[in-house]
């Protein structure tokens, strides 16, 4: 019987190599059955993905096609190319905050030239091993953001979910929320009516199977329920992709989406905020890498979060290092026919795996059938109500609040990380993930280094078995915890004064794992404090990284009053012989 799940057998050798994942599943051995089951795993995901992808592009500020290019170029680029068994890449809902202020600004151009330029950044991210770092990216900061962010997409539903006529939505979320409210007078009953019909389906279905994806059930039966509504009941008309969209071809105009497949086209060519052509020039670039560099980030936060929690359900493991640069190639890619910022989705990860994924060729199947869905149903497709669209996306929000967790935390945490998660939370839902991202592992890397600081220190040392008989003019002193640049001023200050009638003071480092430039320079400070009062320095029990940085210092060379050793036991034999050294014995 083949394999429930495929695991990733070894990394790649070298960051450029591609199709880590894929080449581990094809070495093991496919099987027929393993093609089934992908096949029907792909076809699943590829049912929540269709009316998704659409439904993000909508929330993104584009017409539903891109988000569909999306999920069929980039989902099939990063699956082949990858470095987990079973993540399913494209668009995403963490995106539509950092997405659909620069599409208002720049266009759909905009957009997608930003994309392009997140694409080479997460490439340099893979080619420079930076995947393993993204797991220190503090706890409190990732739920802050992503809470954050599924405040600010609920928000961006109301308008669609109760048919409001807003003129201009603004680009900031607090100027969005008072327009919003000030449009509550224009709400149409036949919108929410469908809306709510949607949600109470997207809600309830699970519980009657999980076998047919929920967003196919809802969607399909209230559209059907949309269009027939509309053909019997005067004066009843919703808001749908055909209604709101159209598209250009062959000089003429159609509505709703383009029955064809991704057509190659260059980034600065699609139109910018006056619907012109983009163009191209350095102003631009200049103007869209900060957004840029926060897709990069947020993708390649998402993807390897999303990424770990696959491994955690198949038991398997993943190349962080080739992921990114799948990611980095998905998004260099997708631009060129249309596509926007994707990354790894965890929704439809853990669809595809409860549906027996087994390789990527799963993901490379879902984008498949999002392919045949665009070339096969784009006319239906058009009939979809903005508003059941706009439901969809509210269940996403909400399951991307992690609102149980968030409360866990306000609860039990300690209070400097509920400082960090309310901090984050606020920060992206007033200004933006950049800022949050940014501004909360500043604030949780000083919290962490006053944490490591108040551990670390030093204290006088009389009880200790390699000790007794020492001289009452050696003091024995262990420092307790690294000596990095947020603790060891703090550490030192304890060998500022030593009482008169000492001569080796015997420093006990076996308890410091690791030793930074401003520990070394804290260090020898003490040392030559020490040596100017005519007291040795015996460095005990030193660990090979602090002793890599002392070899490379020349302490011990540059003073001959300083003695560095690993082993406590000579350590204690060279302060005991510098205070009662061996008479010489004649020849």
């Amino acid at each position: 019987m083949p394999r429930r799940y495929r695991t990733q057998t070894e990394p790649a050798a070298f960051p450029l190599l591609p199709a880590t994942a894929l080449r581990s599943a094809l070495r093991q051995g496919y099987t027929r059955a393993d093609l089934q089951s992908d096949l029907l795993a792909g076809i699943v995901v590829g049912i929540v993905a269709l009316p998704l992808s659409m439904a993000l592009a909508v929330a993104s500020g584009v017409a539903p096609q891109y988000g569909l290019y999306t999920a069929i170029i980039a989902g099939s680029v990063i699956a082949a190319l990858g470095g987990s068994m079973v993540q399913v890449s494209g668009p995403t809902a963490a995106f539509v905050v950092l997405l659909a202020p620069i599409s208002a600004r720049f266009g759909l151009g905009g957009l997608v030239m930003a994309t392009l330029m997140a694409g080479a950044i997460l490439m340099l991210m893979g080619i420079l091993r930076l995947g393993g770092l993204i797991q220190f990216v503090p706890y409190p900061v990732t739920t802050g953001f992503t809470t954050g962010i599924a405040v600010v997409i609920a928000t961006l539903q109301l308008k669609d979910f109760l048919g409001l006529t807003v003129a201009h939505l603004p680009e900031h979320y607090l100027e969005r929320a008072a327009a919003l409210a000030r449009a509550l007078p224009t709400a149409r009953w036949q919108d929410l009516a469908v809306g709510a019909f949607t949600l109470a389906i997207l809600l309830l279905w699970p519980r009657i199977t999980r076998k047919v994806p929920a967003p196919l059930v809802a969607l399909a039966v209230a559209g059907v329920a949309a269009f027939f509504l509309a053909q019997w009941l005067p004066g009843f008309e919703v808001a749908t992709i055909r209604s709101r969209f159209s598209y250009t071809d062959g000089g003429q105009i159609f509505r709703g989406i383009p029955q064809l497949p991704p057509l190659p086209v260059l980034p600065w060519n699609l139109p910018g905020p006056d619907g012109r052509p983009l163009g191209l020039s350095l102003g631009l670039l200049r103007d869209l890498a900060p957004p840029a560099f926060a897709i990069a980030l947020l993708g390649a936060i998402e993807s390897l979060l999303s990424a770990v929690v696959a491994d955690g359900m198949t038991g398997g493991s993943h190349d962080p290092d080739a992921e990114l640069m799948a990611q980095g190639t998905g998004n260099l890619i997708a631009p060129f026919f249309g596509g926007i910022a994707a990354t790894g989705a965890l929704a439809r990860t853990a669809t595809n795996v409860r549906s027996g994924a087994r390789s990527p060729l799963a993901a490379i199947f879902h984008a498949a059938f999002v392919l045949v869905a665009v070339l096969a149903l784009a006319p239906v497709l058009g009939y979809l109500p903005m508003a059941s669209l706009a439901a969809l996306l509210l269940v996403v929000a909400w399951n991307m609040s992690e609102v149980k967790h968030f409360a866990h935390a306000m609860r039990v945490a300690p209070k400097s990380d509920v400082l960090v998660l309310l901090t984050c939370f606020t920060l992206t839902v007033v200004f933006d993930m950049v800022i949050s991202v940014t501004v909360g592992v500043m604030l949780a890397a000083l919290l962490f280094m006053r944490r490591m600081a108040e551990v670390s220190g030093v204290r006088l040392v009389d009880q200790h078995p390699l000790l007794a008989g020492l001289p009452k003019s050696v003091l024995v002193y262990e420092v307790a915890g690294p000596l990095f640049f947020g603790a060891a001023q703090k550490a030192m200050s304890a060998l500022h004064r030593v009482p008169t009638g000492i001569k080796v003071v015997l420093l006990d480092l076996s308890s410091v794992p690791a030793m930074d430039a401003t520990g070394l320079v804290s260090l020898e400070t003490a040392v030559e404090r020490l040596e100017a009062l005519g007291v040795s320095v015996v460095l005990a029990g030193v660990q090979s990284q602090p002793l890599r940085v002392l070899a490379k210092s020349g302490l011990s060379r540059r003073s001959e009053h300083v003695e560095v050793y690993q082993k406590m036991e000579r350590a204690v034999a060279a302060a005991r012989q510098r205070v009662e050294p061996r008479p010489k014995v004649p020849f």
